[in-house]
């Protein structure tokens, strides 16, 4: 059956069920049970329900229909081969699960590479015998081009289709990986890596854009909990993974390692993803594009060397300016223009701008901890990087395992009651956190990385998927590249901040402890009272100098100031929860597409598309 009336969404043929009228055709060989439960469409001999009382008609393989009987008539122009909804005319597919696994390739791919590069810049200071300053324009190039090409994302796939855009963008990062792979020399490093976050920065809003509009209305939920498996596993996984790679095998495999993964991206996306076709995307919203690009440019690198030029230094200064005025005039431009580059107008949707805020503050909480536990555990600890990446990886499984559970909950009650119990576990593992020290092992640090993905496991993905599905399916790649947008300069946001107080803080606490040292101190009167208490206190070995014992002092005031910081983590985590309250999904049959087939006679062409069906808010 066509979209009626109220908007209803076609159903899978083969159910035995008759709508309005129009007999339902058995399923031709072929056909069967979809994954996830769900019935699956038509078999190779099956074709496409007609309109309301009217004829079924066959659907070729490129979406084309012809006439045709019930449960297997012959085939119109497009082909033998029956496949049932097609996601060009805003239809979900009822196979969706191979079509999932080959856009989780992609995905995993780009977000592993985005933390797998930084355990090796020590390791390519030496290859390279540069500092560390110019060593860090491999991580912080490969952001801004994905800050520079994630908003065109939403009109490429308009114009080229989705399946296209990503196939090309993952050929693109391949070949960005494998010339990084090669480089010889920084300067060349760094061009590969302006190709690999071009590639890698259209992958996140595509494959999310295909999946919202592949995924019936009420699998959304298990499918994005799987999807958001690679999401929060991928990002655990690089530091492992790179970590191992660099100290046992070679610096070069941080990269090579996508080119395989990619090819076998590439075939499996050819093989099992449907055509999407192109879309009417109107004339390329130039001033729109040029005005992101430059405020989204000059911002992500204002927060990225802010905390290393200063705040008030005037290259920092002067790119903030320029972003603010870049940004108010982006937001002119798109509220001005006929087609907008991103409609900014879907933030009129209650849920998906409620959705946006939480997971602003979720990717705070998220990014931040992230970064300084980390941080702490090689530089205040002197742990290595594998061993790193081997604490950090309980929190990722934890997140992993809880993806699927949420998701499922997602489709049988709603988006509320995980996102809320995983923002309070999320709230109070966080909290807990403020307790790390010198002292605390190994165990309970991954014990609490552990807690903390759980929450994130049961939050972020009921809430994104909640305001994703009130967006009309013509919108929903224009929707999918703001959220992946305002995702990444939260995260960027919130470390430099964060950053910023953590050094002030540990400046404050350095100065606190050296003061209890001084020779003028009770506890300083003499050198060798002094060794030997730091010794008792701080577990040092016999003999140790000076410049040893203010190590360990600034080890202290870090651990100190990081502990402060988790506390604010944990607030923003708490305050975070208020926009829940706001977030509510679409109901399984509210989103219809804005032009749906309408009733195709024998040999006729399709009549003009129908109006977009009213949202029903559960």
């Amino acid at each position: 059956m066509g979209a009626g009336a109220d908007g209803a969404r076609p159903r899978g043929l083969g159910s035995g069920e008759q709508q309005g009228g129009g007999p339902a055709g058995a399923a031709g060989d072929g056909g069967g049970q979809g994954l996830g439960g769900m019935p699956a469409t038509a078999g190779r001999d099956g074709g496409r329900p007609g309109p309301a009382g009217g004829p079924r008609v066959a659907a070729g393989s490129n979406g084309s229909a012809g006439p045709g009987g019930a449960g297997g008539g012959p085939a119109g122009p497009g082909g033998s081969r029956g496949t049932g909804p097609s996601p060009d005319d805003g239809s979900p597919m009822q196979h969706w699960g191979t079509a999932m696994v080959a856009l989780l390739v992609g995905a995993f791919m780009a977000l592993m590479d985005s933390s797998i590069v930084n355990v090796a810049i020590p390791t390519l200071e030496h290859v390279f015998g540069v500092d560390t300053a110019q060593v860090q324009w491999v991580v912080t190039i490969y952001l801004l081009s994905l800050g520079v090409v994630v908003p065109t994302s939403g009109w490429l796939g308009d114009r080229l289709g989705f399946k296209r855009l990503y196939m090309l963008s993952m050929l693109v990062f391949i070949i960005g990986s494998a010339l990084s792979a090669m480089s010889l020399s920084l300067p060349f490093l760094i061009g590969a890596r302006v190709l690999q976050g071009l590639g890698g920065g259209m992958i996140m809003p595509t494959t999310m854009a295909m999946m919202y509009r592949l995924v019936p209305r009420d699998r959304l939920g298990i499918a994005s909990g799987v999807f958001g498996i690679g999401m929060l596993l991928a990002p655990a996984i690089g530091p492992t993974l790179g970590g191992w790679l660099v100290q046992y095998v070679n610096w070069r495999w941080i990269f090579t390692v996508n080119v395989p993964i990619g090819v076998a991206g590439l075939v499996l996306s050819a093989a099992v993803l449907p055509e999407f076709g192109a879309r009417d995307a109107g004339d390329f919203d130039l001033w729109g594009f040029v005005t992101s690009a430059s405020g989204l440019f000059c911002l992500l690198l204002a927060l990225t060397e802010a905390p290393t030029w200063g705040w008030g230094a005037q290259p920092t200064v002067w790119l903030l300016f320029v972003s603010g005025l870049s940004l108010i005039s982006f937001v002119w431009i798109e509220l001005s223009v006929q087609r907008p580059l991103l409609d900014l107008r879907v933030f009129r949707y209650t849920s998906f701008a409620a959705s946006l805020v939480y997971i602003i503050g979720l990717s705070v909480a998220l990014f931040a901890g992230a970064f300084y536990i980390p941080v702490f555990l090689q530089l205040v600890r002197g742990m290595g990087a594998l061993r790193t990446g081997l604490i950090l990886m309980p929190g990722a499984l934890a997140s992993g395992i809880m993806m699927p559970v949420a998701g499922r909950l997602y489709d049988r009650i709603g988006p509320r009651p995980s996102v809320l119990a995983g923002s309070v576990i999320l709230a109070v593992s966080t909290f807990l956190m403020r307790e790390i020290s010198l002292e605390t092992s190994a165990q309970t640090i991954a014990l609490w990385m552990a807690f903390r993905g759980m929450g994130m496991g049961l939050a972020m993905m009921p809430a994104m998927t909640a305001g994703m599905s009130v967006i009309p399916v013509e919108q929903v790649g224009r929707a999918s590249a703001i959220n992946n947008i305002l995702q990444r300069v939260a995260g960027a946001l919130g470390i430099a901040v964060l950053t910023v107080l953590l050094d002030r803080s540990q400046a404050q606490q350095t100065v606190a402890l050296a003061a209890q040292f001084t020779p003028g101190s009770p506890r300083g009167l003499a050198l060798q009272g002094l060794l030997q208490g730091m010794t008792q206190v701080l577990h040092l070995p016999q003999g140790v100098g000076l410049e040893e014992i203010a190590g360990y002092v600034q080890g202290i005031a870090f651990t100190r100031s990081m502990d402060g910081v988790f506390v604010l983590l944990a607030v923003i985590a708490a305050i975070s929860i208020v926009p829940v309250f706001f977030i509510r999904k679409a109901s399984a049959l509210s989103r219809a597409p804005a032009a749906a087939p309408a009733a195709v006679a024998a040999g006729a062409a399709r009549a003009p598309a129908a109006a977009p069906a009213p949202f029903v808010m559960e």
